[in-house]
């Protein structure tokens, strides 16, 4: 694979998070998975070592380096050390930077601190049991009350839902004129009104408490919207090729571990007397995923050095969360088979990487949605044909 550009400090605080996620993830996961859900401790013990929400400024208790590239690290290591279901980074870089991007500075005084601490665990809320892509079909809302707004409606498949002390929730607030008129609410854990509903079971991600949130007549105090009333909608675009990159590293690093077990399985198992991997058929299925592998990677870091640049654009983070989304179910799926029946069994981590990543190509923008994104700017008027590019 070509070399990354990852800084020696990169280099060495993955070093740190690995050894981090070793003694104080790692060992609990099995229990977390069992219950459904982590325990505040994880958030705790992550934000008491630094390495939860590294990107706020220092007065907040963060390093004040906004450089994606640490955050690649945790996602890529979080992925690596199989505990991908924490979900950390739907907290730490995906929820928070809301607030300091359209938030007060009253609001991040407030909040930010106990965020990077872990002793205020994040979420947003945005889908509905009718509309998940489709934010205009959105039916929870809200009204003007003067010093407040009355909020209701139903959210459902929210991560973080039963853990979060803090939410940010997305509802119309002019729903008879502007289907796109938004606003982002802080709901705060003790809302009156404000209540959980199941924790949702799934096919994978098993430690991630996924939930219903129920909102009936919660007086949302006007120190808590989140930015300018009616603008919810546009702030919630704006994040939204930060939120693909995102996915798109941890789904790519979760496909490489994916073939690093396939190809330690082939070399042990013993079939008609030869290793599995002396196959021609079991080397071009590996070699197949591993060029895959590395070009999106190189793809992948380059869409973060253009994040980095202030220079990402939604098409481009929309091919990154496609392809790398759909290689990590390929390159588990192609895992699977190189395991056999062993690879059904889910004392083999190759299980368990499967029906994890089945979810992959749905959040965060399915892959259907993402090839309109794509295609409207390749087939439009606007696109350059190859040859006449500046490079």
């Amino acid at each position: 694979m070509l070399p990354r550009d990852f800084t020696e400090e990169q280099i060495m605080f993955r070093a740190a998070y690995r050894r981090f996620l070793a003694a104080e993830i790692v060992p609990h996961m099995e229990r977390w998975r069992e219950q459904g859900i982590v325990d505040r401790e994880a958030f705790l013990k992550a934000g008491e070592q630094g390495y939860l929400m590294v990107w706020p400024d220092e007065k907040y208790g963060g390093m004040g380096d906004n450089d994606f590239r640490f955050e690649q690290v945790i996602l890529e290591e979080t992925q690596y050390a199989r505990v991908g279901d924490w979900y950390n980074s739907l907290h730490s870089r995906l929820v928070g930077p809301y607030l300091t991007r359209f938030g007060s500075a009253e609001q991040c005084e407030r909040f930010l601190p106990r965020c990077v601490k872990g002793e205020c665990i994040l979420a947003v809320a945005m889908t509905e049991p009718d509309a998940g892509s489709d934010l205009a079909g959105m039916r929870t809302h809200a009204e003007d009350h003067g010093d407040h707004w009355l909020l209701n409606g139903q959210k459902t498949y929210i991560s973080n839902g039963i853990n979060a002390d803090l939410v940010i929730v997305a509802a119309k607030t002019d729903p008879q004129h502007n289907p796109h008129h938004m606003t982002l609410f802080l709901v705060e854990r003790g809302m009156a009104g404000f209540e959980r509903g199941r924790n949702l079971k799934k096919m994978g991600l098993k430690a991630q408490d996924t939930a219903e949130l129920f909102f009936n007549d919660v007086k949302v105090p006007k120190a808590n919207v989140l930015g300018t009333a009616g603008e919810g909608f546009k702030y919630l675009m704006m994040g939204l090729a930060e939120e693909r990159l995102i996915g798109a590293c941890g789904y790519l690093a979760a496909a490489q571990l994916s073939w690093d077990l396939a190809a330690a399985y082939v070399r042990d198992r013993q079939v008609f007397g030869k290793p599995l991997s002396s196959f021609q058929n079991t080397q071009f299925r590996l070699a197949e995923v591993r060029t895959e592998l590395d070009i999106a990677q190189s793809y992948v870091d380059q869409c973060v050095r253009a994040f980095n640049a202030g220079a990402l654009t939604a098409v481009d983070a929309a091919k990154a969360k496609l392809v790398t989304s759909e290689l990590q179910i390929k390159a588990a799926d192609v895992g699977v088979q190189m395991h056999g029946g062993a690879g059904y069994m889910d004392e083999y981590p190759i299980s368990r990487q499967y029906t994890d990543a089945r979810i992959a190509t749905i959040y965060a923008g399915s892959s259907e949605v993402m090839k309109i994104i794509i295609s409207r700017d390749c087939l439009s008027d606007r696109y350059e044909p190859f040859n006449t590019r500046n490079f």
